[in-house]
């Protein structure tokens, strides 16, 4: 019960990595809003876990959506205590110059903006508390970029780049900032980050990670209840790789 008491919203909670940290942590006593452009999923997977979740319809790239999120959890959840920036996109793999503007924009209005908002309407909430946790879920793609995802990767890039600053500017205010980069896991983005989803490509793919499997909703709620609980009050500015290897 590592997150007893404490209130949460996820993002993109409705399915693939965020549905894995709702469920950890709600496993850890928390009570959770999951927030996702799929309502009828988060409501859901709302039901299944009872009491302790909320479901809300949320476009994490819109600042009257975010708004309205974050009133939710105020009173639903009575307060907000960790926030995760779960929710992502991707283009499709292309060479650089052949992505379109549409889905650029796409890319960074749900991976990049969506951190701004949400820092816009919630950071103010942990500065008057003097406590919170900012998990933003990024990407090894980040790390070490993947040829043919470029402006995918220089999303996830900016994303590091963002939990650092924000991390040292927040620290004063006592509120965490840390980040988990995982390899990519058999989610709803996978055939996305591929480009087709065969047993060849997959085979591939998984050559590259050391450990030889991909990353799973669970691998992803374990670190992300780590890095929200009160056992990493030590932990900010971090952006841990949960990657198998795939990074070293």
């Amino acid at each position: 019960m590592r997150l007893k008491g404490k209130t949460a919203i996820v993002t993109g909670g409705a399915s693939g990595f965020g549905e894995g940290i709702v469920r950890k942590f709600v496993t850890e006593g928390a009570k959770v809003l999951i927030a996702d452009l799929n309502i009828e999923a988060a409501q859901q997977l709302a039901n299944e876990l009872g009491s302790a979740t909320q479901a809300v319809e949320a476009n994490v790239a819109d600042d009257g959506s975010v708004q309205a999120m974050v009133k939710a959890a105020l009173s639903e959840l009575g307060g907000i205590d960790i926030l995760v920036n779960n929710a992502g996109t991707t283009h499709l793999p292309a060479p650089m110059e052949e992505v379109s503007e549409s889905d650029f924009d796409k890319v960074f209005a749900v991976n990049c903006k969506s951190v701004y908002l949400t820092a816009k309407h919630i950071v103010p909430i942990f500065k008057d508390q003097k406590a919170g946790a900012i998990l933003n879920v990024a990407s090894t793609a980040g790390v070490s970029p993947r040829p043919r995802l470029n402006w995918y990767n220089a999303s996830k890039g900016w994303m590091n780049n963002a939990t650092k600053g924000m991390a040292v500017e927040l620290a004063p205010e006592g509120v965490r900032v840390n980040a988990i980069n995982p390899v990519a896991g058999d989610t709803p983005l996978l055939k996305m980050f591929m480009g087709e989803d065969t047993p060849a490509v997959r085979a591939k793919f998984l050559s590259t990670i050391p450990l030889g499997r991909f990353s799973t909703p669970e691998d992803m709620g374990n670190a992300a209840c780590y890095l929200c609980s009160d056992e990493a009050s030590m932990v900010t500015g971090v952006c841990m790789e949960v990657d198998g290897g795939r990074c070293i």
